[in-house]
């Protein structure tokens, strides 16, 4: 373009006169008005014209472990303004309902366990203990209030020193130490329980009892890391194997020794209410590196062996069954137990005859213990069947089916194996190299649409969040936490990342999941459970001293209501602890709507990620009271 034009010259010549005519005035004028609508449209959108849901929330930065029984701690306190910014659909949001308070339970409640209630169970049969397997309130019958702590309920000792002390308060029965003196349990100490370490068939305590083991089959060498304890007591046995970096899934029934399971959990011990009864116990198959029964008076010879036939089922293959106790050493015991040497030895007969059915090789027994292995595999026990008759093998049955799926006479087989020397389902890694290492079900594809690098970056994910929570809420302060939940695992990246920290996590897999990863996560040698959270846990009031919540929430929606999921939280939370939700805004708005009315302060942040993610994360601590609080405001009530 001739004489250095631009297309835009004929345009700019057009607003000429224009600019000429105006003045400084009517600039000033005009800026004027631009900062006035400026900042009428902040304060219009900024919460200066309706309160915002979250200006009066709170959360309790630090929590102190020693308070008076009567007020909680002193506590730093943030606060949060956040509304509604974010929401894609505005339209599509349910309306909030009214903020309500939940009343609190009466103090009788304050041990309530809703699916091991011991009214509700007397309905159902006593043949093979069913009526102490779950059997859950049915709609309508559910408890809709708080349960209480008991009167002068205070925090539990920080590990390690839980392990042999806990608060009497906190577990106010006196039962076991009378029934098991002799057999040093537990005793009181003033205010406090202590647990000397003892057990029926270890009176030199725990930790001299598992060095007998242990010099019968390797503990030390990583090999053997998730181990399960059928009829725990106060979870001895677990509890020391901790320091041997082997982690046990203790299980007992309810009522069998008064709070035994309560007892364990109050020490910070793995425990869960379980029974072996005519269900299968809720965990995948191949969890278990070793299975333990030390005087758990469970008839394993009867019923066609079928609590055998399950423990076969939830051990890895080459895993280990550890008996001790009747009928084992019965030559030496049969008058302290009270038996005809005659029933002794007939039992002995049957349980062996049982574990050989089931291809199981003896591989020790010294004193009073008794060890027998799994085959890695099924190729030369497949072949017997030709010669022994029973049990078969189960046919086209999932072997990680296992909530409310009845016990079948029948043998889980193990995946297919190529040679005699090969482990069926492929040999995993040992201790702690299995944590972080592809698990075999994901590495041979047999879990459907996960594949190794989902598994990889996953973990990596997780080790990323885990350090935006432990800004977020003192997650890796020593002692603060011990007894966590994760509601909904996946693959375990939560616990995973908390490895070195001085936690055990209960993995949970809903069973609304759309994948069933309890085996993974089993693989990656940490413990967990199914679960479906329209129900309770079973577990006691005030087992966790943190529950992390991802997705829960959208998981659920359209199958249960979400006040139950949360008063469910609410009983199994322990006071003054934690809660980290994680989930779409718009549901974090509506759990928040549903906390403020529990007894909870809560807080929303931003994703790890910043503020542009919708989904978000809500913390939440739970108010410190008791049945005596209640009991108090009642009375003031009434003045």
């Amino acid at each position: 373009m001739a004489g250095g034009s631009t297309p835009y010259s004929g345009i700019l010549k057009l607003w000429k006169p224009y600019w000429k005519q105006l003045n400084l005035i009517s600039i000033a004028v005009i800026a004027l008005l631009c900062s006035a609508s400026y900042l009428l449209g902040m304060w219009q959108h900024g919460g200066g014209g309706a309160t915002s849901l979250a200006s009066s929330s709170t959360i309790v930065a630090t929590v102190s472990c020693n308070h008076s029984n009567n007020s909680p701690s002193s506590t730093a306190v943030t606060t949060l303004d956040f509304d509604t910014h974010h929401a894609a659909d505005v339209s599509a949001v349910d309306a909030l309902p009214a903020r309500r308070g939940f009343p609190a339970c009466d103090a009788k409640y304050s041990e309530y366990t809703p699916c091991e209630d011991v009214k509700r169970s007397l309905k159902f049969p006593r043949d093979r203990l069913i009526f102490r397997e779950r059997h859950c309130p049915g709609k309508g019958e559910e408890l809709r209030c708080l349960i209480p702590a008991p009167a002068g309920y205070r925090n539990p000792f920080p590990w390690p020193a839980s392990r042999e002390v806990a608060w009497f308060a906190n577990v106010p029965h006196k039962e076991l130490t009378v029934e098991k003196a002799v057999q040093n349990w537990i005793r009181v100490d003033g205010d406090k329980f202590r647990f000397p370490g003892g057990g029926t068939m270890f009176p030199n305590g725990a930790d001299a009892y598992i060095d007998d083991i242990g010099r019968l089959i390797n503990l030390h060498d990583g090999s053997i890391r998730t181990a399960i304890d059928t009829g725990c007591g106060v979870a001895s046995w677990g509890s020391y194997l901790l320091s041997r970096d082997i982690l046990t899934m203790s299980i007992a029934p309810r009522d069998s020794h008064e709070a035994q399971v309560q007892f364990a959990l109050e020490r910070g011990v793995p425990a869960m209410i379980g029974i072996l009864a005519s269900k299968r116990l809720p965990y995948p198959s191949r969890a278990f590196d070793m299975a333990h029964c030390s005087r758990c008076l469970i008839p394993w010879h009867q019923n066609d062996g079928l609590y055998l036939i399950e423990i076969d089922r939830i051990l890895r293959p080459g895993g280990y069954w550890i008996l001790s106790g009747p009928p084992i050493n019965w030559k030496r015991h049969w008058k302290g137990w009270q038996r005809t040497r005659e029933d002794l030895s007939a039992e002995q007969s049957a349980i062996e005859a049982v574990a050989k059915s089931l291809c199981w090789k003896k591989l020790k027994e010294v004193g009073d213990i008794a060890i027998w292995q799994k085959p890695t595999n099924h190729i030369h026990c497949k072949a017997s069947r030709k010669i022994i008759r029973s049990p078969q093998f189960c046919a086209a049955r999932n072997p990680d089916a296992a909530w409310y799926t009845e016990m079948e006479a029948c043998i889980t087989p193990l995946p297919e194996a190529d040679s005699i020397r090969d482990v069926a389902g492929g040999e995993l890694k040992k201790w702690p190299g299995r944590l972080m290492a592809v698990p075999q079900r994901i590495a041979s594809g047999s879990l459907d649409g996960v594949t190794s690098e989902m598994f990889l970056q996953d973990s990596e994910l997780w080790k990323k969040r885990v350090e935006h929570y432990k800004k977020l809420v003192n997650l890796g302060q020593k002692g603060r936490y011990r007894n966590l939940l994760d509601m909904n695992a996946r693959f375990g990246g939560f616990a995973a990342a908390l490895a070195d920290e001085s936690v055990w996590v209960m993995n949970v897999v809903p069973t609304a999941a759309n994948a069933n990863t309890l085996g993974v996560i089993y693989e990656r040698g940490l413990i967990g459970t199914y679960q479906d959270w329209c129900e309770a846990m079973s577990t006691y009031p005030r087992t966790y001293d943190l529950i992390h919540a991802d997705s829960v929430f959208t998981l659920y929606k359209d199958r249960c209501e979400m006040e139950d999921i949360l008063l469910e939280m609410d009983r199994i939370l322990r006071p003054e602890s934690t809660v980290i939700f994680r989930d779409d805004v718009d549901v974090l708005v509506k759990i928040k709507s549903i906390t403020d009315g529990m007894r909870w302060k809560s807080q929303i942040a931003d994703h790890e990620d910043g503020p542009l993610r919708r989904e978000k994360i809500l913390l939440a601590v739970k108010d410190y009271w008791t049945a005596s609080d209640q009991k108090q405001e009642q009375q003031n009530g009434a003045a």
